[in-house]
């Protein structure tokens, strides 16, 4: 049989019947790289072995459907009304009669929602009770959606880790960075998570602030030329109408410095129906937005949030994630790697995992710096690198984000070269470049 082949490169001569490949590889080469290939494969061997056991929420889309249909009939809602984000915050789950009726619940723990409820406000959106697992009370979604008797129990002190009152410059701006502001715009949510750093913000009343309240806020940027990047947050930024949003838009459109407007959403996760055509074309005007979102789970990954981010992707939104870690729910090297993973597939850029802030009633959620430290040890190399996001954690007396990373640098100097730790655990010097008194970009062509 004749073989075809592409016609040689660089005028390269072609022996009958031998296919040459541009980089050709000798058979002990071969299968020195079989070897190696088999001992990358083996790094991750206890990740494949339990991959396909995680639960995600492609791979429950039957159960949801079912939790749907439950959910309408407890609410008096039809299929129409579920596709209908306004009727998921008219009819968001937030007495104890009703969540009974989604979920069982024992007694003790009705008694200790209702005590919880006196102190800290929740709230759950139906689109988000539809992902709970009813049978199981350490369910992922359930945990950061219902409240907890260890809420209660945490009386630490620290009630505001940003602390506005040394960030403020001006109303409704948090101000910790040099080209960057936080307008909260809002207190109001689909759900209010329990885990959230600002419940101190909540209250038991949806708030949308008056505009002029907001051109004050406008105004304080307007005025300082080097703030590039604007976050409007609060609360939800898609909590607000598409008219208010695009009043605040176009305000920040008409200052020549700012280059960026940011928003700060948990919906296309907790309510993804709030993403519109409406909403979309509102935004297209606004280029360029970019949209911040926390997904916690692979179970939230959906096809309603899939559906939700296509959306935004095609009006020329970037979507991007910012994940909590948080204790009991993702602390979890293969759940975290799930996550990110899935979160790819409907073009959503891992960008965050946030250390959970230490605020007063979420303590049973924060985790030790080792646990996200080894986390991101199982993500760099195991995974894309898209797949890998920056660990975070905020410094104290609101001091902002540091990065925190495995230590891959062992030693700067050893006879002259770094000693490095590759992510596979390779130990290995690295030939660095010797300082050079020649010009920048000088090729020392006695090294060839």
């Amino acid at each position: 049989m004749k073989t075809d082949v592409s016609p040689e490169p660089h005028g390269r001569k072609r022996s009958k019947g031998k296919v040459y490949n541009q980089v050709e590889v000798s058979k002990k080469d071969r299968s020195i790289a079989v070897v190696r290939s088999a001992e990358v494969k083996a790094l991750d061997a206890e990740y494949f072995a339990v991959k396909d056991q995680i639960p995600t929420g492609f791979k429950l889309e039957k159960e949801y459907r079912k939790s749907r249909k439950r959910i309408l009939k407890v609410l008096g809602g039809s299929e129409k009304d579920w596709n209908s984000y306004h009727w998921h915050l008219k009819n968001r789950i937030s007495r104890v009669e009703v969540l009974e009726r989604v979920v069982p619940l024992e007694d003790e723990d009705k008694k200790q929602i209702q005590k919880v409820s006196k102190k800290y406000r929740w709230g759950v959106s139906p689109f988000f009770a539809s992902l709970m697992d009813p049978e199981d009370k350490n369910c992922p979604i359930r945990k950061q959606a219902i409240p907890s008797v260890f809420e209660q129990l945490d009386l630490s002190e620290v009630k505001d880790p940003l602390i506005i009152k040394y960030n403020s410059p001006a109303p409704l701006i948090s101000r910790l960075y040099p080209d960057r502001v936080i307008i909260n715009v809002t207190n109001a949510c689909s759900m209010f998570c329990r885990h959230c750093l600002r419940r101190k913000d909540i209250d038991f009343k949806d708030v949308t602030y008056p505009r002029w309240l907001l051109d004050q806020a406008v105004e304080y940027i307007r005025e300082n030329k080097e703030i590039r990047d604007v976050l409007l947050t609060g609360g939800d930024a898609l909590a607000l109408s598409d008219n208010q949003l695009d009043y605040i838009l176009t305000k920040l459109d008409r200052i020549p410095h700012v280059e960026i407007k940011r928003l700060g959403s948990r919906m296309p996760c907790s309510l993804p129906q709030r993403v519109t055509p409406e909403l979309c074309k509102m935004l297209e005007t606004h280029d360029p937005i970019y949209l911040n979102t926390q997904f916690n789970h692979p179970k939230e990954v959906t096809r309603e949030a899939q559906k939700a981010v296509d959306m935004l992707t095609k009006c020329g939104v970037i979507v991007r994630d910012q994940t909590v870690l948080l204790n009991g729910i993702n602390n979890d090297p293969h759940i975290m790697k799930k996550l990110m993973q899935e979160l790819l597939k409907i073009k959503v850029s891992p960008y965050y995992i946030f250390n959970c802030k230490k605020v007063e009633g979420i303590r049973h959620f924060r985790t030790t710096i080792a646990d996200g430290l080894n986390i991101m040890e199982h993500l760099r190399g195991y995974t894309s690198g898209m797949a890998v996001p920056t660990f975070i954690i905020t410094a104290p007396d609101g001091r902002g984000k540091t990065p925190l990373y495995p230590q891959y640098l062992l030693n700067p100097n050893v006879d002259g070269k770094p000693l490095i730790r590759t992510w596979g655990g390779h130990i290995l010097q690295y030939p660095d470049e010797k300082i050079s008194n020649g010009p920048p970009n000088c090729i020392n062509r006695n090294e060839e």
